[in-house]
């Protein structure tokens, strides 16, 4: 019997109000589309200890890296903004945590939105905090008002997205007013904004499949060209399941 890939999902936490309790959740697409494409969603509460994390993190076969609000600047030396809507500390500390392990371990990982921008920021990459902006020529990454907004991304030559998704440029969905400002060593890029954001990376290493997308692949789970994504990570996921232990380490 084929065992189904356990991927897990870090969660966002919202503190307490006047009327409610802090309390964790996550999207709906987020596991909708991991169950779609075959796997089953573990959900990775924002525990802040790394040796919390560590005995979930060994049970799984991949992770995916979720959207939120934003990293605070101050933390990564950056001045305040008041663009950004900085998400509860307990979360970020518990993010950072997630982000070097899966980095050590090489598993598996999908990150989207917040999540790419944060495990670019821990393997030593930078970000914009505002693009309107740091980048006053940029087209706009998101509407002001809270709706939807799509734009177009280039696909570069001879990387695993274009793979995925084929040559050329697809139309995507975005939310985001922080971006890459500069890449981490390990990644290279994978697809571009018609201004010349970074939207997508991949892992420079043959033996850590791991994809960083700005846009929301899980939003519209049920078009083609996102589930491709989708189906690829958890297509990895599985595959590393089955090499030995000693062999994921090494």
């Amino acid at each position: 019997m084929n065992h189904r890939p356990l991927i897990g999902i870090n969660m966002d936490l919202r503190a307490s109000v006047k009327s409610r309790t802090p309390h964790s959740l996550t999207p709906t697409g987020y596991y909708d589309c991991l169950v779609t494409a075959g796997a089953l969603p573990i959900m990775i509460p924002p525990l802040m200890r790394e040796s919390d994390l560590v005995p979930i993190l060994e049970k799984l076969d991949g992770v995916v890296l979720t959207g939120g609000d934003d990293l605070d600047p101050r933390k990564m030396g950056l001045s305040p903004h008041p663009s950004v809507n900085a998400m509860c500390e307990r979360r970020e500390i518990s993010d950072r945590i997630l982000c070097k392990l899966v980095q050590q371990e090489r598993i598996p990982t999908l990150g989207i939105g917040l999540g790419m921008q944060e495990l670019n920021v821990v393997a030593g990459g930078g970000l914009f905090v505002h693009i309107p902006e740091d980048l006053p020529k940029s087209i706009p990454h998101y509407d002001p008002h809270g709706g939807a907004h799509r734009h177009t991304v280039v696909m570069q030559p001879k990387t695993r997205l274009a793979e995925i998704y084929g040559p050329g440029e697809i139309r995507v969905n975005s939310y985001h007013h922080m971006g890459i400002r500069k890449l981490a060593p390990n990644f290279r890029i994978s697809a571009l904004a018609p201004d010349g954001l970074i939207e997508a990376y991949e892992g420079r290493e043959p033996g850590w499949w791991v994809v960083g997308v700005q846009w929301h692949p899980e939003n519209e789970g049920n078009i083609s060209l996102d589930m491709q994504l989708i189906e690829a990570f958890v297509e990895a996921a599985g595959a590393r399941r089955n090499v030995p232990a000693l062999a994921k380490v090494g």
